[in-house]
């Protein structure tokens, strides 16, 4: 293994903090929780969950050849790239604290060939990130406030691209819903462009972390929320062609405020939801986390017609729940089902529920559920199907099946049934996601991988067997968050037999730390970036 680390080696930098004016010199500190600077100041990271342990900030830049395959073999015709991204922050918070989702996107790409696999990681470089570099410390405040940042930044770009990475018309693109996307060289990782605008054609302020790739015709179909303006309702769909040009946009209001992660696409739909974790600037200016869930407010569902305009949208309704990713969706003429993890209440005990409820785990347990709607019923009903009786989130499908009727879907498993032996019982995602299962939609079979007491995994993503077209013949790939040494795994799983445990374990020479999202892109999609 031949390795390059650069360990959060910073040269001498120059200007204002919210300290005052001071020179910086930032030094590694790779194995420690402190980052050091020139004056004899030290800034340090707080003692807290979201900054100790496996959560302790990694700062770690690096390119890695020929990783060691400790057991197993890597198939030599797997010819491609996955990408991931974890918030990582360079500097302790402004605030004193802060939550996980507000740390800078440090994006890692495992390269694939001839049975090798090689490491490179990099910081996205997105307008905070080189405004704080400059300053030598943190400008922007807590997460998704801006009326907490210093007055040296007022009204710049807040986005972090610390949420999803993934591949598309050749480019990069590294997303945080917040703000424009970064797009970054899919061979270097350098920074190529902080706000991409689409040659001046996105005309919102914030584009979706989850945009998805119809198998089909090869279009990115992406939407922005709060598009107008932070905790607005103005939301905006977009097609973005197989070229990378956005060919249409169709802006509309949703019914409230609030988190819009993810949606689906269907063949003949795009369907959003949303769910009551809602934000305002009353919450802002009385320093209260910018999200809350609201228990008493109704979930919706609206369904846009694929070529559709804002008032061909039709919304339905359920009583409040909480839904956050989404596995796929797929219509059948008007029925349309989309299927998601879905938990009776809040999931986010990091946004706390409005009128001050404590945080319920027991609530916050999610099953695969499929939401259906007839668009040719006058009734604005959701019915709710459970799919499988697993707990857990981060669902993936075979994305060659993206808006089709798909037979498979993996999760994140939470096991309760299994041991944890850890100091506290402590995991590196808050909830032990310590398995990874698999569901057979048409025959309602499941399939599970315990990894054991002492690790938990991140998001897998789905990556197809070379020549193969059948829905699910692949690879799973997932990072194995070893908890008790502090350390990662990158695993490669059959997709279909999960169960027998991983083919190939390939050893991470340092932490990665926890993530959100990933993606495969084929050796073709990488070539037609260079």
């Amino acid at each position: 293994m031949r390795a390059v680390l650069l360990l959060g080696c910073i040269p001498r930098l120059h200007g204002n903090t919210h300290n005052g004016p001071r020179s910086y010199a930032r030094r590694a500190a790779t194995r420690s929780n402190t980052r050091s600077f020139a004056g004899g100041i030290t800034l340090k990271f707080p003692e807290t969950p979201s900054f100790t342990g496996f959560f302790a900030p990694s700062g770690v830049e690096a390119t890695v050849h020929d990783l060691t395959v400790i057991d197993g073999e890597v198939p030599a015709d797997l010819d491609g790239a996955f990408y991931r991204v974890a918030p990582d922050p360079q500097f302790p918070p402004l605030s004193g604290d802060d939550i996980w989702f507000n740390g800078d996107g440090m994006v890692t790409q495992f390269r694939f060939s001839k049975g090798n696999v090689s490491l490179q990681q990099r910081w996205a470089r997105t307008d905070k990130f080189v405004a704080e570099r400059e300053a030598g410390g943190a400008l922007f405040g807590a997460y998704r406030n801006p009326l907490t940042d210093h007055p040296s930044v007022a009204g710049e770009v807040r986005g972090t691209a610390n949420t999803n990475v993934l591949v598309h018309a050749g480019r990069l693109y590294a997303l945080k819903e917040d703000s424009p996307p970064v797009v970054m060289d899919p061979h270097t990782l350098e920074t190529i462009d902080s706000k991409f605008d689409f040659g001046g054609k996105m005309t919102s302020q914030t584009f979706t972390a989850h945009p998805k790739i119809d198998p089909r015709t090869g279009e990115m179909l992406a939407f922005g929320y709060a598009a107008k303006g932070l905790c607005t309702r103005d939301m905006v769909f977009y097609t973005i062609s197989p070229d990378g040009e956005i060919t249409d946009e169709v802006w509309f209001e949703i019914p409230y405020y609030c988190m819009m992660h993810d949606f689906g696409i269907t063949e003949d739909y795009v369907v959003f939801h949303v769910v009551p974790i809602v934000g305002s600037w009353e919450r802002l200016e009385a320093g209260l986390p910018h999200f809350g869930f609201d228990r008493g407010r109704p979930v919706h569902l609206g369904v846009l017609p694929r070529g559709g305009r804002a008032e061909d949208i039709r919304w339905f309704s359920a009583p409040t729940c909480f839904a956050s990713h989404v596995m796929n969706a797929h219509n059948e003429g008007g029925l349309v089902h989309f299927d998601v993890p879905m938990a009776k209440g809040n999931m986010f005990p990091f946004f706390p529920d409005t009128e001050g409820r404590p945080f319920e785990p027991h609530e916050a347990a999610a099953q695969m559920t499929r939401w259906t709607v007839d668009m040719r019923a006058n009734s604005d009903e959701i019915t709710m199907t459970p799919l499988a009786d697993f707990i857990g989130e981060f669902p993936r499908i075979d994305d060659r099946f993206a808006g089709l009727k798909n037979r498979y879907g993996w999760q994140l498993v939470q096991d309760m049934t299994k041991p944890v032996d850890l100091p506290g019982g402590r995991s590196a995602s808050g909830m032990m996601m310590n398995t990874l299962g698999l569901i057979d939609l048409e025959t309602g079979e499941t399939q599970s991988y315990w990894v054991g007491a002492t690790s938990s995994f991140q998001e897998p993503a789905f990556i197809p067997r070379p020549g193969s077209t059948a829905e699910g013949d692949g690879y799973l790939i997932v990072i194995e968050n070893r908890l008790a040494e502090m350390g990662s795994r990158l695993l490669l799983f059959d997709a279909l037999q999960i169960a027998s445990g991983p083919i190939a374990t390939i050893a991470l020479p340092f932490r990665i730390r926890q993530g959100l999202h990933g993606n495969w892109a084929d050796a073709a999609a990488l070539r037609a970036a260079a």
